[in-house]
């Protein structure tokens, strides 16, 4: 758009500093600028405007079009740059989210470990206390054995222990 302005502004202006040359309209009164319109003034114009359509085509165009190049790499480096941010925010967030459910996973996985052995313990000790009372009646009925066996011998040996305090003492055998 800027490029093209130029096309229509040069001829105006051109034509303004004409009239500005002969606005006066009286031969007496100098101006400043002093244009004699004569053959020369179209050809310089034809050669201004062959000059801008050959700088048009050959210097603005190629360097238009090398800068358009130059904003389109420019956007598609930032397209990919963002794709590229896009992909590593995504895989950021895959990666914590695996790693946040790793964690539950372990904790859950901790939490089994440690009620497990914690019911172990319990039946363990369940069990234990289940067979005190057993441990203890055969205890029990173990010493309640050697006690009787013991009773039995003691009294065989009272029976002699007496007859010999006994006979020590009256000095005679007794019977």
């Amino acid at each position: 758009m800027k490029k093209h302005l130029s096309f229509f502004f040069f001829p105006l202006f051109f034509l303004n500093s004409i009239g500005v040359a002969f606005a006066s309209g009286k031969p007496e009164e100098k101006s400043l600028v002093a244009v004699v319109p004569d053959i020369t003034l179209i050809y310089q114009m034809v050669i201004f405007l062959a000059l801008v359509f050959l700088l048009n085509i050959l210097l603005y165009k190629p360097i238009l079009s090398i800068i358009d190049r130059r904003k389109k790499q420019l956007e598609e480096s930032e397209n990919e740059i963002k794709l590229f941010n896009e992909s590593v925010e995504k895989r950021v967030a895959e990666y914590e989210e695996k790693l946040k459910l790793a964690k539950l996973k372990a904790s859950d996985q901790k939490k089994e470990i440690i009620q497990e052995g914690a019911n172990q313990a319990k039946n363990i000790v369940d069990a234990v206390r289940s067979e005190i009372p057993v441990i203890a009646r055969e205890f029990q009925q173990k010493m309640d054995k050697e006690v009787d066996r013991a009773k039995l011998i003691l009294d065989g040996y009272s029976k002699e222990l007496s007859l010999q305090i006994a006979q020590k003492i009256l000095g005679r055998p007794v019977q």
